[in-house]
């Protein structure tokens, strides 16, 4: 049986996020968009009967949460529990490289090393190549995001470290997303460490849906790192390769999203851009049954289903009756 909890407007809260760590981190940069009020979706109840409705013959566990980045409407599945991010935590990694980007620590031309350590660093490019070959952070970065590819991120990671991605995701007021190793082990960082009997059941990382929504917020809104730093981001986003879930019945529609997969679960986050409003999502899909990566597996089209569900129920316009009380839909 599939536990839910519905979330709740909280107040005082900037995307979600306390306004004193976001002014803490430099999040309230120039030039960014000021945040549409967060309240639950107008269609809550009808999209939970249906979302319910689709998994009462899963034998896993959901875990989801969505916002209209326009008209600030909300719907949360479980959306405050821990979860294995997958390769979903390459998008907080990729935060930290343009930042120390940003700060002089590191540059775009500088060179990484290409070293194979484990079969599991498979996937992607790089585990193609001859070990000792080098490549650019940028490369790097965008083969990581694009294709997934794990010796990417892992050679991103001697060079960045899990504890700087950390400390910067504490500074910029998330609670919840954490680095926590490379892929195939080393790397540790002093977080996962600090609790390794409850951390190390994650993996490589651990978050929230509702703050993995909040990091996707931060980067359409232009306050990850900068605006520019924010928009390179996205772009990488959008050329991803993989659209098995979020982006997998979306003719004709822009998505930035980046998708995780372990044997036993199906993970994506990302931003789908409708014609009313900009929908930012992580869904996650755990405790699969069978183990299956082909497109067709049953965790793919379960988080394809729930983005119906969200795009159905948060994208919708405004009713005329709604538009006579003042609700205006977005001008996107």
């Amino acid at each position: 049986m599939v536990c839910f909890s519905l979330w709740s407007v909280t107040g005082g809260l900037w995307g979600g996020l306390p306004v004193s760590a976001l002014a803490q981190s430099g999040a309230a940069t120039a030039g960014a968009e000021a945040p549409a009020v967060e309240r639950p979706a107008r269609q809550t109840a009808a999209m939970m009967r249906r979302l319910q409705r689709r998994l009462a013959a899963f034998k896993g566990k959901v875990f989801c949460f969505a916002k209209n980045l326009d008209t600030g409407e909300t719907f949360g599945y479980n959306p405050d529990a821990r979860v294995r991010t997958a390769s979903t935590i390459k998008v907080p990694i990729m935060v930290e490289v343009f930042a120390q980007v940003a700060e002089g620590r590191l540059r775009w031309d500088d060179k990484l090393t290409v070293v194979r350590r484990h079969e599991y660093e498979d996937g992607g490019v790089l585990f193609e190549l001859t070990p000792g070959t080098q490549i650019t952070v940028r490369d790097a970065v965008r083969l990581m995001i694009v294709v997934s590819d794990n010796i990417a991120t892992n050679i991103l990671l001697d060079r960045i470290t899990t504890d700087a991605v950390n400390d910067r995701l504490a500074k910029m007021g998330f609670e919840h997303i954490r680095s926590l190793r490379k892929i195939a082990g080393g790397g540790e960082s002093t977080f996962r460490e600090s609790n390794l009997e409850e951390n190390k059941k994650y993996g490589i990382g651990v978050a929230t849906p509702r703050e993995m929504v909040r990091l996707l917020e931060g980067l359409e809104r232009g306050t990850m790192v900068s605006p520019e730093a924010s928009r390179e981001m996205l772009a990488i986003m959008k050329r991803q390769q993989y659209r098995e879930g979020i982006g997998r019945r979306l003719r004709g529609v822009e998505v930035a999203n980046k998708p995780g997969a372990l044997d036993h679960l199906r993970s994506d986050i990302g931003i789908v851009y409708t014609k009313h409003g900009r929908i930012a999502m992580a869904i996650t899909v755990e405790d699969i049954p069978v183990v299956d990566y082909c497109s067709e597996a049953e965790g793919h089209l379960l988080i394809a289903d729930i983005v119906d569900l969200l795009l159905e129920g948060l994208a919708a316009p405004a009713s005329p009756a709604e538009r006579r009380a003042g609700r205006k839909p977005p001008s996107r």
